[in-house]
């Protein structure tokens, strides 16, 4: 490699490194921003300030407002997909093989990851949000009721599609209320609360939902 072609490198990681900082300090700033104000009150202008950054760096990495309000939840929904995925993965490590225990073991870091992010479950739900973006919401929730499918192993009936739904749609309002608890004391008590609800939950839908299943 010539010193020339390692300089284009250093350069270019560089550039990559300032385009990545840039776009985590224009989300940082959202984050605040939209939290304090809400989508619709909250302004391009509010943001870029907060970052130290410029309205033409703000649209060339995100294109606007809303595309910006959708990354910031990206960001979040993929975070949260992680920490419950690395949760899931040490069960398995530890010797866990039931699925509901898995799919317990996934929710519990999901919902432990809530107070954190108390801000963004606020915001995502509390109807101050951009023109189709409860649409990609309602898609991203199919998303997670197909992933916790696979994950109990259940056999593919309608029942069963009903089943996982429901334990889906359950977790997420338990993110709800533990993301409006008064404190973080409260919001570790509430998480316990409803995991003890989830194990009760096991013992009404089990002889259905995990009937067919059988052991990895």
């Amino acid at each position: 490699m010539t010193t020339r072609n390692v300089g284009r490198g250093r350069s270019a990681g560089r550039q990559w490194g300032s385009t990545e900082q840039t776009r985590t300090q224009l989300l940082d700033a959202a984050r605040v921003v939209f939290a304090q104000r809400g989508f619709a009150e909250a302004s391009v202008s509010d943001v870029v300030e907060r970052a130290g950054s410029s309205v033409g760096s703000l649209y060339h990495h995100f294109g606007g407002k809303s595309e910006l309000f959708t990354a910031l939840w990206e960001r979040y929904r993929d975070e949260q997909h992680a920490v419950a995925a690395t949760a899931v993965a040490a069960a398995k490590e530890s010797g866990v093989t039931d699925p509901f225990e898995l799919f317990e073991a996934g929710a519990r870091a999901y919902l432990n990851n809530t107070w954190p992010n108390r801000d963004v479950v606020k915001l995502i739900h509390d109807g101050d949000t951009p023109p189709g973006f409860q649409r990609l919401l309602r898609q991203s929730g199919k998303e997670w009721v197909k992933s916790n499918f696979r994950l109990l192993r259940a056999d593919n009936q309608p029942v069963n599609r009903v089943l996982v739904a429901l334990l889906t749609s359950f977790t997420g309002e338990a993110r709800r209320e533990i993301a409006s608890a008064r404190s973080a004391k409260e919001a570790r008590q509430m998480v316990e609360a409803m995991m003890d609800v989830l194990t009760r939950m096991r013992t009404v839908i089990e002889p259905d939902l995990l009937a067919e299943t059988t052991p990895v």
